[in-house]
């Protein structure tokens, strides 16, 4: 006696199909997240104040590149990392050069192309010297005698008389400071991670019933 057994659908063509559809909906949905998670790191960044700039430092890419997997992962960073992860941990700022952090005032301008500027340009820029002055409750100051322009910048006096000259507060001084934390990119992580499960059976279902 001879048997022939016939299964309909073929199981293996079914696995197969299986298999792609689960590629399919693993890598759509990954990358659905790693898109969503930078877009919220962006908002975050512009809702913190930190500008447009930094934000579009959040980068993202999916691996494997051009290629579906079960496997997929999306990677989500900052082409700013130092920046940005200074403003997510909010760190205890010391100085390397002394006991002093010099935090420059209204008084004391912009330094070079627009950054912060030092004790040390703003004497070569302005042609002033400073002076330490130590105060027991609050920051020590560096002052310079001279006047404010119209803009509110200290400048040197050229009145022989003395008319306009004051003692001005050009640099605060302390022996830290700790920057404020204004990100949590932890949180938007984890929300999208937890949504990244119902994301794959939502995508797998909807490949299937295509």
């Amino acid at each position: 006696m001879k048997l022939k057994l016939d299964i309909t659908p073929d199981l293996v063509a079914m696995m197969g199909a299986e298999i792609k559809a689960g590629e399919r909906a693993v890598s759509t949905a990954t990358r659905q997240a790693g898109n969503t998670l930078k877009t919220a790191w962006r908002a975050q960044i512009t809702g913190a104040g930190l500008g447009q700039r930094l934000a579009r430092t959040i980068r993202s890419e999916q691996f494997p590149k051009g290629k579906q997997s079960l496997n997929a992962a999306a990677l989500v960073w900052s082409r700013a990392p130092v920046i940005v992860g200074a403003h997510d941990a909010g760190p205890l700022i010391r100085s390397k050069a002394g006991f002093w952090l010099a935090i420059p005032t209204e008084a004391a301008g912009r330094g070079f192309r627009g950054g912060r500027i030092t004790p040390r340009e703003w004497e070569r820029r302005r042609g002033m010297r400073l002076r330490f002055v130590y105060r027991r409750t609050g920051p020590s100051l560096l002052v310079a005698e001279g006047r404010l322009n119209t803009r509110g910048l200290a400048v040197v006096s050229r009145s022989k008389t003395g008319r306009g000259r004051t003692t001005v507060p050009i640099f605060l001084m302390v022996p830290q400071v700790r920057l404020p934390k204004r990100l949590d990119l932890a949180r938007d992580a984890a929300r999208v991670q937890d949504a990244l499960p119902g994301a794959i059976v939502a995508n797998w279902i909807d490949r299937r019933s295509n």
